[in-house]
């Protein structure tokens, strides 16, 4: 009896082991980890970074470098100057901006100034030799020297030449506090508090009262030296 008991207790343990066995399920190799359910992978701390990009100037600011100061010498030819003119206001008498231009570079040699600025102050001024306002071409006052309003619409000259030397002149005192190598021509030299104004920037408020009016100055002196650039690359 205790034999038939033994063995009984025998096959319950056996049956207990074989229903373990197979209620566990088997071991599997691990799967890799999805990247994308992962997160982003850690940097390690020897990595270097990437240089970052150095930021570029807006498409407007890049252009020729323009003259600042009214003293100096001028980069652009004569026959740049011409053709420039021409190209801008193509009605102008080809002989009369010939002259006037044979005028600018000799009188501000004389004087000292920088003749791409006076000449695209002249531009400004004279809306290309278009006028248009109080001054009048017949007057050769290229500057407005003068020109306040309908009962001062400026001062005459008796020849071209002496009205670009009258604009150099000016130009010379609001630059310096030299003396000019010439005869005074201008009127209203005596008026200027010599050298307080020797840069572009200056003639703004002191020149005109408008607050930009050197910007508008250096546009039309970034226009001249962007076209005598490329015409120059043209010609090569």
């Amino acid at each position: 009896m205790r034999t038939l008991i033994h063995c009984v207790r025998l096959i319950l343990v056996v049956l207990c082991l074989l229903f373990f066995s197979c209620a566990t399920p088997p071991k599997t190799a691990s799967s890799p980890k999805n990247p994308a359910l992962s997160g982003p992978a850690l940097k390690s701390p020897t990595e270097a970074a990437p240089p970052e990009e150095t930021p570029r100037p807006p498409a407007e600011d890049i252009g020729p470098i323009t003259p600042e100061n009214l003293l100096g010498s001028g980069q652009i030819p004569a026959s740049s100057l011409i053709s420039f003119f021409l190209n801008t206001n193509p009605r102008i008498d080809t002989g009369f901006i010939e002259e006037l231009v044979l005028f600018y570079t000799e009188e501000a040699a004389i004087e000292g100034i920088n003749h791409d600025v006076a000449f695209a102050q002249m531009c400004l001024e004279t809306g290309f030799l278009r006028f248009g306002g109080l001054v009048t071409l017949e007057m050769n006052n290229f500057c407005g020297l003068g020109a306040t309003g309908p009962g001062q619409p400026g001062e005459y000259f008796s020849t071209p030449r002496l009205g670009v030397r009258a604009h150099i002149q000016h130009l010379k005192a609001y630059a310096t506090t030299e003396p000019l190598r010439q005869a005074l021509i201008d009127p209203r030299y005596r008026w200027v508090r010599y050298g307080s104004a020797p840069t572009l920037a200056g003639l703004s408020g002191a020149w005109a009262s408008d607050k930009e009016y050197d910007l508008k100055i250096r546009r039309i002196l970034k226009q001249l030296y962007t076209y005598s650039r490329v015409t120059e690359v043209a010609q090569n």
